[in-house]
């Protein structure tokens, strides 16, 4: 009966949500990240609790999708601009954080008499932190533009883009034979790989931007948002068809499309989606769960999560001290990266069976989902205790004292402008603000409007300001001023209030193309309102007065 067995599967999937979005509130109640709720969700639901859920192999299915969905938004994060502007400190310093953390976690098993292979496998998943709840954290607390928060941001980002070679390497080590043998699977799956880079390069470099370009996609919102999913979806199984990862042809599709100006629309246009698939995701982890085992074995489990917070912590304070920054910034840093991350579970399932047997599994599910409970306390108590530590430190001699700098008072060059809408009224804008270069971001829905924008110096994003994900990713949260010329008065209030939320400081000049939707605009939270109607009356009447002067 594959029609009930259908909606079995889909009243589990919505159960399993409900929860997830009960438990979610909670936490969010009680400040933690709604990601644990999920998480909690499937651990109660699941084979290991009230065994509410029956359809198991399906919704893991689903949230084998959400992780594909989520790298290829991640890749759409990764210009090589945007690299580039992370800086030494974090790339270098996440790319040598991850190596001696894996070195460090398999030395570590290896003690306990654990197979290389195993070993190897346990430090590849305690390199990597949750990028999802750290910089959800960080955004909240209004610490993502502090030094500790930017470099945590910058080694999450190389520890996201090292999950891809990693899986690949988990995914080698579970093949049977000598270490040659290993070598080889390696070298055949690394080939692979290329080749499915080089195509994807091709399809995403030549014939996309021509597809994306087309004015039938760009007169109908709904078919770029279906061109994006079949991108990301059929990219993940291009991979799964040449033995890959599905991550590692979702990443890099992504990765690919953020050389596109479409790429923050496409962003958003996921986003929902991908929330969804994403959800699933942390929900069927939760299901590995055991509670029962988990209190039998606590205090094995404690002694796991105590080493891995406190080993991760002092090895990005040592790296990022060593790379320039102050012990203090550095050890902040150390402390919001002080978890095992959500991707450890796709390395985790990739291991299972052959590399780590079940109590083994049991055990790093378990650190990993306590770890990540503690995320929200280690990210609040970062900058406090660190400072604190480190003057500790200082008055015992163990550390100098620290260089104390006068602070400077931000440089008027640090300001940054938007604006939104890109019509005649937006383009007039640009060209009065045109000296100030870089320092003006604009945001158009049309491809031909960003080409001029970028003709102008500006830096420009094809997106719809409508969208709470596309104004963050252009830097609303940080802008001194954002001037909304869009005509459509619904459109205008809606952008006014995103505006204002998520930037309550920042100055909103926006355009009301009719006077009864002035209150509107105003009420919306723009602090200027520029009302077209009484601006032609006034020129009309200036013109009349013209006419009388000449006649007189």
């Amino acid at each position: 009966m594959p029609h009930m067995d259908l909606w079995s599967s889909l009243f589990d999937i919505l159960v399993l949500l409900f929860t997830a979005l009960t438990l979610g509130v909670l936490c969010e109640r009680l400040r933690q990240s709604p990601i644990i709720g999920y998480l909690a969700a499937g651990t109660l639901l699941g084979p290991n609790a009230l065994e509410v859920i029956s359809s198991a192999a399906e919704v893991t299915a689903l949230a084998d999708l959400g992780v594909a969905l989520l790298l290829f938004s991640i890749g759409l994060e990764f210009s090589w601009q945007r690299l580039r502007s992370l800086g030494g400190a974090a790339l270098g310093g996440g790319v040598t954080q991850i190596l001696i953390t894996i070195a460090i976690g398999a030395g570590a098993a290896a003690i306990f008499a654990m197979p290389w292979r195993t070993s190897v496998t346990i430090g590849a998943m305690v390199a990597l932190s949750s990028t999802a709840c750290v910089l959800r954290l960080l955004v909240s607390r209004a610490e993502i533009e502090s030094i500790h928060g930017r470099h945590a941001l910058g080694v999450l980002l190389v520890q996201d883009i090292a999950l891809v070679p990693l899986v690949l390497l988990v995914t080698a080590l579970g093949g049977q034979g000598s270490i040659g043998q290993v070598g080889l699977d390696i070298f055949k799956t690394l080939t692979w790989a290329i080749v499915l880079i080089i195509v994807l390069y091709i399809l995403f470099s030549r014939i996309m931007p021509k597809v994306l370009n087309n004015p039938s996609l760009l007169r109908n919102r709904d078919l770029p948002i279906l061109l994006t999913i079949v991108t990301g979806l059929g990219s993940a199984w291009g991979a799964h068809t040449l033995g890959l990862s599905p991550a590692l042809g979702a990443f890099v599709a992504g990765m690919l499309l953020a050389e596109s100006p479409f790429a923050t629309q496409i962003r958003a246009d996921i986003a929902s989606l991908r929330t969804l698939l994403v959800t699933l995701f942390f929900s069927s982890i939760g299901m590995l769960g055991d509670p029962a085992w988990f209190f039998q074995n606590l205090p094995k489990v404690m002694a796991v999560v105590a080493a891995i917070v406190v080993g991760k912590a002092l090895i990005v304070w040592l790296i990022l001290h060593r790379y320039g920054l102050s012990h203090a910034n550095a050890l902040a840093t150390g402390i919001c990266l002080g978890q095992v991350g959500e991707f450890s579970f796709v390395l985790a399932a990739v291991a299972r069976g052959n590399l780590i047997n079940e109590h083994l599994f049991a055990l790093v599910i378990s650190a990993t989902i306590t770890t990540l409970f503690l995320s929200p306390y280690l990210v609040a108590l970062a900058p406090s205790f660190s400072l604190s530590a480190v003057t500790m430190l200082s008055k015992l001699k163990i550390l100098p004292e620290p260089i104390r700098k006068k602070a400077r008072a931000p440089e008027a060059s640090q300001k940054h402008f938007i604006i939104i809408g890109f019509g005649p009224a937006g383009e007039a804008v640009g060209q009065a603000v045109e000296r100030y270069g870089k320092r003006v971001t604009v945001v158009d829905l049309n491809p031909k409007s960003i080409a001029r924008v970028r003709r102008l110096g500006f830096a420009g994003y094809i997106g719809d300001a409508m969208n709470a994900d596309v104004l963050e990713h252009v830097g609303v949260a940080n802008a001194a001023s954002v001037v909304v010329t869009v005509p459509d008065p619904a459109g205008a209030r809606t952008i006014v209030e995103l505006v204002r939320s998520i930037n309550p400081d920042a100055h909103i000049i926006a355009r009301v193309r009719y006077h009864r939707y002035l209150a509107d605009i105003n009420e919306a939270g723009a602090h200027e309102v520029v009302d077209e109607e009484r601006l032609v009356g006034v020129r009309l009447a200036a013109q009349l007065r013209r006419q009388f002067d000449e006649l007189a």
